[in-house]
């Protein structure tokens, strides 16, 4: 499956980039987690393949949280709230001429979906969702969290993170170079 065309809806002062695949029978958000680039995802055959499932049955409108991928950024330690996020997820949806969705939200995209839902119902058909593989709270004396930190912080990269992100594909080394 090709790249649709990249386009940005504004929520407020800030472009945040997002495509529409497809023309399925109802439009489906699809909220990435932590890392995302609307045009460098389509490289990848696994993604490519779950776009075109998706857009068998709807009209996915996907696209890059803000200060990610193609979005605008901001500055490094200033993160926007899920409050903020959730405004642009709403932006996205506006721009695609899209009045009701299934929001469909994975890892950190999980908690902005339910909040959206619940903020605005008239805007969500009903939602979808999946986790991070489960990672102990800070200070619990497991060091699961620390140990996620500390991997990120010291190994962003390097195809170690995939544990986390994607382990059904840690040992795939074409996917860990890409």
């Amino acid at each position: 499956m090709r790249s649709p065309e990249t386009r940005y809806a504004r929520s407020g002062d800030w472009r945040i980039a997002n495509q529409v695949v497809g023309q399925g029978a109802f439009d489906l958000v699809f909220v990435h987690g932590l890392i995302s680039n609307l045009e460098v995802q389509w490289e990848d055959p696994g993604f490519s393949q779950f776009a075109k499932l998706l857009a068998a049955f709807s009209r996915p409108i996907v696209f890059d949280k803000r200060g990610t991928g193609l979005s605008d950024r901001g500055a490094p330690g200033d993160l926007p709230g899920l409050e903020t996020r959730m405004d642009d997820v709403c932006a996205v949806m506006d721009a695609a001429g899209s009045g009701k969705a299934v929001l469909f939200g994975g890892s950190e995209g999980a908690p902005m979906s339910i909040l959206v839902a619940a903020t605005y119902p008239q805007r969500t058909r009903t939602g979808a969702l999946w986790r991070l593989r489960a990672i102990p709270p800070l200070g619990d004396g497991r060091g699961g969290s620390r140990e996620f930190i500390d991997t990120i912080e010291m190994s962003w990269g390097d195809g170690s993170t995939l544990k986390y992100f994607a382990p059904g594909r840690f040992d795939d080394e074409r996917f860990r170079d890409w």
